[in-house]
């Protein structure tokens, strides 16, 4: 079995568009540190994360680098990735050049084929919950590889911190985040903050209280092409009671709204992978 195969699912999960435009204009996150942002009132923030979490392209493609970090252990791989919108993202992971792997999410299975060990595998999406302790579904998926809010609900009642340095949406008010009550230790605590000019999503926090689990997915570049706000550099930071991991993303050569095909073949002489 491929030594690394938790990072090519997670790879997936938190990687885990420019036909129409070849260089997109890059937008950077980065704000000069303890600079107050100007006061913008409370509900034109939380509109401004509904608007951000409606714009999706119908598909998408792109060349990712990935970083993956454990420990003292650091792997880097290439990947292509696809993406019809509700429907699957489709991946083929290369390393030194060679295609190793080929993945595809469904909105109910994880399907994996290693071409390495000649062996395949197909999972629940349950599985990713149970390598890595967080629990997404595929639409959280697709929301981290395009950049968007991460599971935003619109009957959902949200919160802006009195952050005078940022611009914080929650699920929960700040104090109910530092000691949650009892009947919230079952709550999954999620909180966006913008960027500076409030125009786009900076960073998404994840925090589960129950399992003392934190994820956090920060959009440090960002970049227009085709009239979509898509990431250009994330880093993703996991931390669990029993470990922590990192993984650094970069897209390349971006496409947005061109016809994609996603295929994964199984051969007849392939067994399942231990």
């Amino acid at each position: 079995m491929l030594k690394h195969y938790k990072l090519i699912i997670f790879s997936f999960l938190l990687l885990l568009t420019a036909a129409a435009c070849k260089s997109g204009e890059a937008l950077t996150t980065q704000t000069e540190e303890f600079s107050k942002l100007p006061k913008i009132k409370d509900k034109e923030l939380i509109d401004r994360i509904d608007s951000l979490s409606q714009l999706e392209p119908k598909t998408f493609y792109s060349k990712l680098n990935v970083t993956y970090q454990e420990g003292d252990k650091e792997v880097s791989l290439k990947t292509s990735l696809k993406i019809v919108a509700d429907s699957a993202v489709n991946a083929i992971i290369t390393y030194a050049k060679i295609p190793v792997v080929t993945a595809m999410v469904t909105k109910d299975s994880v399907s994996v084929v290693n071409k390495r060990d000649r062996c395949f595998s197909v999972t629940s999406l349950d599985y990713l919950k149970d390598m890595f302790g967080v629990d997404f579904s595929y639409e959280n998926l697709e929301e981290i590889i395009l950049g968007k809010p991460l599971d935003y609900r619109q009957e959902q009642k949200y919160f802006v911190d009195n952050d005078p340095f940022n611009y914080s949406i929650s699920t929960h008010k700040k104090r109910d985040r530092k000691k949650p009550e009892r009947k919230q230790r079952d709550d999954l605590m999620i909180q966006y903050q913008l960027t500076p000019d409030a125009k786009h999503l900076k960073q998404t926090r994840i925090i589960s209280v129950e399992d003392s689990t934190e994820v956090t997915v920060a959009y440090m570049e960002r970049q227009t092409i085709g009239g979509f706000d898509i990431p250009l550099q994330v880093k993703i930071d996991i931390r669990t009671p029993k470990k922590s991991m990192a993984i650094i993303l970069f897209y390349d050569k971006v496409e947005v709204n061109e016809p994609q095909e996603l295929i994964i073949v199984i051969p007849e002489s392939y067994e399942k992978c231990d």
